[in-house]
């Protein structure tokens, strides 16, 4: 990826999500992680809100999605995952499955950061899905080892890997 626009809207983007999904943790974690998890959601909402300023800061350079064909990809891609998630959401609701939900829009936020690499050409994509899918696997496998809530382990991992691709974000726009 060549547009350091795009590393300040990746620690703002996945500094935001990294906030939700820490929030999302909080759905029955096991009592002693909650304040570890209110500092992880401090600490994601400091690297949004600088990704926020910098995107600000440089709001007329260059980026990926300048090209009107990548645009219209990146759209395609976020409204298939909206689709995807919230179907998916609602099926698993009507089958009462709700448990299942957290990890469900683990794995399709997973799955579409595989569209979006070809969009601003970043490979580091590939990592991100692949992380996310199998935090979405591994949350159905360990939450009820440690009698939490699956959105906890969802929530925890989707939030710490987000985190990190922020804050790799930051580091990339200051390596530009």
């Amino acid at each position: 990826m060549e547009y350091a626009r795009d590393y300040t809207m990746y620690a703002a983007i996945f500094g935001m999500f990294s906030f939700v999904w820490f929030g999302w943790a909080q759905e029955k974690p096991r009592a002693s992680w909650r304040v570890y998890i209110g500092l992880a959601s401090a600490a994601a909402l400091l690297v949004c809100l600088t990704g926020i300023y910098l995107s600000v800061k440089h709001w007329d350079a260059p980026s990926a999605l300048s090209d009107g064909t990548a645009f219209r990809n990146y759209l395609l891609t976020v409204y298939i995952e909206i689709f995807l998630a919230g179907a998916g959401a609602f099926v698993l609701h009507k089958l009462n499955r709700q448990n299942v939900v957290a990890p469900w829009i683990a794995f399709i936020v997973g799955i579409h950061f595989i569209g979006l690499k070809s969009v601003f050409d970043d490979p580091g994509l590939y990592l991100l899905a692949a992380l996310l899918v199998a935090v979405s696997i591994l949350s159905l496998i360990i939450a009820p080892k440690l009698q939490v809530a699956n959105s906890a382990i969802a929530g925890i991992g989707a939030g710490t890997v987000l985190f990190c691709f922020a804050v790799l974000g930051l580091i990339r726009y200051l390596s530009v």
